[in-house]
């Protein structure tokens, strides 16, 4: 047993750094799908299993290190993580084939996970209330250029350079974010570091019906956005014939659609209900799904510029929507949060596998498949936010009653 005696929090620059690094490390890779299908002579399903296998190991990585954390600290645990993402990295660049590259990529996404689970960790016991709303919104807003950096810079490096330059600079990124954290991160558990039994915390989660809510809402959210990473490159590059180049840019309009989402849902948070504003993002979502199914039967010319319209929506509402359940999923485990984040997000990041996986499977190579998926997945999500809503408040008012 180890007291910490740091207790310090570290710079919102770091943390937007070590929790937007799993972000780059994913959408970097995007736009050389189509290449890497080319160049190990597979075919595109194929090729989209390293976007499922990456979370399926992601998932398992957030629960390994979020527990880890709470045993010997936040910062030990990350220093782990980022040694093995450099590992995993490594591997990528040499891979001379399909089966080693999925091999790597689940090294690579194992250790990167900790950038995840420890950040929100760090955010949810340094920070409470309407101060921790606002601050995963802006977190979320600033994050948002991720998905632009990376694939613009990774469309860039494929068109001109290979697929393969794209991990070595993966490989040169790992080694900054390492020494950054190593230099800057300070220990922030405000506990005892020691171990907590397990069972317990499992059980307590199980039995909680509003988690369980959550975890679908987070999974299915970050799966949209991912089922977008894996089906887009596909869409633009071979469907509309865009080079990997002219894809990356199409990252600007993921980073704006995120960034009003989260700055939305940063305005609303002051006098709207968290949870009300989960549904209004989930609406605007559909609105934007709906919209994207109507594409394939609009003139040739109009449907590259409706189709980015439509993703712009889409991803308006999913960036209004997941600050809010981020905040709210883990209000009733406080006292056991490294632990149960753990748990929680293993659950929700297994759920984005499969939710990627499912879109691989709906792969036809026709500019329907993505909006008619997603337009499921997201009738499912609005009934569950509405559940939640609707239980708060009835909730609310026996409580006033009283």
């Amino acid at each position: 047993m180890k007291k910490n005696i740091e207790n310090k929090t570290p710079s919102l620059l770091l943390l937007i750094v070590l929790i937007g690094v799993p972000q780059i490390s994913e959408t970097i890779f995007s736009p050389s799908l189509p290449s890497i299908t080319e160049a190990f002579e597979t075919s595109m399903s194929h090729t989209q299993l390293t976007m499922s296998v990456y979370f399926i190991a992601f998932a398992f990585g957030v629960f390994f290190f979020g527990r880890l954390s709470d045993n010997i600290g936040r910062r030990k645990a990350m220093l782990y993580g980022l040694i093995l993402y450099f590992v995993g990295n490594t591997l990528c660049l040499i891979a001379n084939g399909m089966a080693v590259l999925l091999v790597a990529r689940f090294i690579q996404a194992f250790g990167v996970s900790v950038g995840s689970i420890v950040t929100q960790t760090i955010l949810r016991e340094s920070f409470s209330g309407v101060e921790r709303h606002k601050l995963f919104a802006q977190i979320s807003a600033t994050l948002a250029f991720t998905p632009a950096i990376g694939p613009l810079i990774g469309g860039f490096i494929d068109y001109y350079l290979g697929f393969k330059v794209v991990f070595l600079v993966l490989v040169i990124m790992s080694v900054i974010v390492f020494c950054y954290a190593l230099l800057r991160l300070p220990e922030t558990s405000l506990t005892t570091i020691e171990k907590k039994p397990l069972r317990p915390i499992v059980k307590r989660m199980i039995t909680n019906a509003r988690l369980w809510r959550y975890g679908v809402l987070i999974g299915g959210i970050n799966g949209v956005l991912f089922s977008y990473y894996a089906e887009a490159p596909f869409i633009f590059t071979q469907y509309f014939t865009l080079t990997s180049a002219m894809y990356g840019f199409l990252g600007i309009t993921v980073a704006l659609a995120s960034i009003a989402g989260a700055m939305l849902s940063k305005r609303l948070v002051s006098h709207t209900k968290p949870e009300k504003i989960i549904v209004h993002g989930l609406v605007i979502m559909l609105i934007g799904t709906l919209f994207a199914t109507l594409v394939h039967f609009l003139p040739i010319s109009l449907q590259i510029p409706a189709m980015i319209v439509s993703v712009f929506i889409i991803l308006l509402g999913t960036g209004t929507a997941l600050p809010n359940c981020l905040s709210l999923a883990l209000n009733d485990f406080q006292d056991v949060i490294g632990s149960a984040g753990a748990i929680f997000s293993l659950g929700y990041y297994l759920l984005v596998s499969a939710t990627v996986y499912g879109m691989s499977i709906f792969h036809n190579g026709t500019v329907l498949a993505m909006p008619l998926y997603v337009l499921t997945l997201g009738i499912v999500m609005l009934f569950i936010s509405l559940s939640l809503l609707y239980k708060k408040d009835a909730l609310l008012k026996k409580l006033n009653r009283k």
